[in-house]
């Protein structure tokens, strides 16, 4: 075949791979970033629509009487109506400000969905039929102030046909210039794996109403951005500057999983392409000085996703485990969800010294999945697992410290076996019904603490972890390189919600060394490579910071 006749899925995968190696952090040097910080073109955290109608929506999470250890069993509430009022509650404690915090002068906002650097590349939309209160069309949720943003307004028969099921669509965007502005070509990632962290909050925050979430798994990336109005001028109103493009990545169904509307009836109901004036608003200039990474436009490009045959698989409800299954065990602490969901935190610090029982470990474990498919994974396209944690467990009660991989998808287990080192002791432990297999007994901290850029946070957990997936499958479909690094980000809220839940605190960690994690391993090819790295452990708080209400200043 010649270079003409190269096959674009080829070529694809080769670009593909090309930034997979060139934006891994290597012992030798890091991958190209800006160098330094050029604090006066950070990138403003909050983008809105100028002169689009705005929605106020309620502050009412504190009338959600949901208790988180009922959500992580299955066991939801009876579904609430689509009203304005639960909508707010599903806002705000996925994609909503969970604080405020304030140092020396300084003033930022943390969410409910957590973000490499604090950054927050992840931008929601929402689709919905005519609700009491609310006209049918698009909105782009501003979390700092807790409104919608209405972006047009749908009055079409066929729109609200399409919806006659009950439920809304939520669409999730990336814009890559928050993350590249301090993290370079390896921003593309961080932005995926923020993306899997909303995915996962949104999941969470739905079944907290009683609502099933699914990844409408055929939407390709065009659709999706001509329903959210990506297409549409993003310019300031300005002649001069023109506002940073956002990137479609994923669109959520909320209600019945058998009555998901027809896309392509939803497109035919928006306004022509050609009448922007139907279209609200104008989005902010969120920096005026940009850096350009060919890189990162070369990765999205090569993953671009088209519209595909959709995916239909029984296991999607959440429900509590089948009865071979024994029930999750408790956490320490049975909050309720609106709690766990807004005091959760990425840690800085760990203490170094926190030990937990084996039980909590266990526990945190069993909500892994995707064996039981309560939220997040009821919202996936898939019942086998593409992703495995390996732990390198420090301070575990009744667990030898050491190196240890859970398989998400025990059919795997011949395969990964295959792919590591011959010598692991690859011995079951924990519960029968946990696939929990013991790799080498040794005290890894100092490894753990090399592995993640030398940073102390891996070494002074409980554990740490780096999270395996099957990359090969991205070679014939590239654009599920994407969806690999969102279940990462999806195994890491339900870590930050469990470690919430037992007390203590995690963090996940972009900055690791990612050959130094499959050389401890053994692998030596592409068929598994480590995409996301966590630690869980006893925090360190920073007592100088103020912490301050999330929308203490609303009016």
């Amino acid at each position: 075949m010649t270079q003409s006749e190269t096959d674009p899925d080829t070529e694809r995968w080769q670009a593909l791979l090309e930034y997979h190696e060139r934006s891994k952090h290597r012992i030798n040097r890091y991958a190209p970033g800006p160098g330094t910080l050029d604090w006066a073109s950070q990138p403003n955290p909050f983008r809105e629509f100028r002169d689009a109608p705005r929605v106020k929506l309620p502050l009412a999470v504190d009338t959600l009487g949901t208790r988180y250890n009922d959500i992580r069993r299955g066991q939801l509430p009876a579904p609430g109506n689509f009203n304005v009022n639960n909508l707010a509650i599903l806002f705000e404690l996925s994609l909503g400000l969970s604080a405020w915090k304030s140092y020396a002068g300084s003033r930022w906002a943390l969410r409910c969905n957590p973000s490499s650097g604090n950054l927050h590349p992840t931008e929601g939309y929402m689709l919905c039929p005519p609700l009491e209160g609310l006209p049918a069309g698009v909105y782009h949720y501003l979390s700092r102030d807790h409104v919608l943003e209405q972006r047009t307004v749908v009055d079409s028969p066929g729109w609200a046909e399409a919806f006659a099921g009950g439920g809304i669509l939520i669409g999730l965007t990336s814009i890559c210039w928050r993350e590249a502005w301090k993290y370079g070509m390896r921003a593309w990632r961080y932005c995926q794996h923020d993306c899997g962290h909303a995915i996962a909050a949104v999941s969470y925050a739905a079944a907290a109403l009683g609502w099933q979430t699914r990844l409408v798994f055929s939407a390709g990336d065009n659709e999706i951005a001509a329903l959210l109005g990506l297409h549409h001028p993003m310019d300031t109103g300005s002649a001069t500057a023109s506002a940073e493009p956002e990137a479609a990545d994923a669109l959520l169904w909320i209600g019945d999983p058998d009555m998901q509307p027809d896309l392509g009836h939803l497109l035919q109901a928006l306004p022509k392409n050609g009448n922007h004036a139907e279209w609200y608003g104008y989005a902010n200039l969120l920096s005026r000085v940009h850096v350009p990474w060919p890189e990162i436009d070369s990765i999205h490009r090569a993953t671009h996703k088209a519209h595909t045959p959709p995916v239909h698989e029984s296991r999607y409800s959440a429900q509590p485990c089948p009865a071979h299954i024994p029930p999750k065990g408790e956490p320490a602490a049975d909050l309720g969800f609106s709690r766990i969901a807004r005091q959760r935190r990425s840690a800085t610090s760990f203490d170094g010294t926190t030990h937990i029982a084996a039980s909590a470990f266990f526990n945190m474990l069993e909500c892994l999945g995707p064996s039981c498919s309560g939220p997040p994974w009821n919202s996936l396209a898939s019942s086998q697992g593409m992703v495995h944690p390996v732990f390198l467990v420090h301070r575990v009660i009744d667990l030898k410290p050491g190196l240890y991989i859970f398989l998400r998808d025990p059919a795997i287990q011949q395969d990964m076996k295959r792919a590591m080192r011959a010598d692991w002791l690859w011995q079951k432990t924990g519960p029968d019904h946990l696939p929990l297999y013991r790799l080498l007994v040794h005290d890894l901290r100092d490894v753990a603490k090399s592995i993640c850029c030398h940073q102390s946070i891996a070494a002074d957990s409980c554990f740490a972890l780096g999270m395996l997936t099957r990359f090969s499958i991205a070679a014939n479909e590239p654009w599920r390189y994407r969806h690999l690094f969102w279940e990462c980000g999806m195994l890491g809220q339900v870590l930050y919600l469990e470690a919430e839940a037992a007390g203590i605190r995690a963090t996940g960690i972009g900055c690791f060394f990612d050959d130094e994690m499959h050389a401890l391993l053994g692998i030596e090819n592409h068929c598994w490579q480590s995409l996301y790295h966590f630690t869980v452990g006893g925090p360190i708080e920073d007592p100088r910071l103020m912490t301050l209400p999330p929308y203490d200043t609303r009016n």
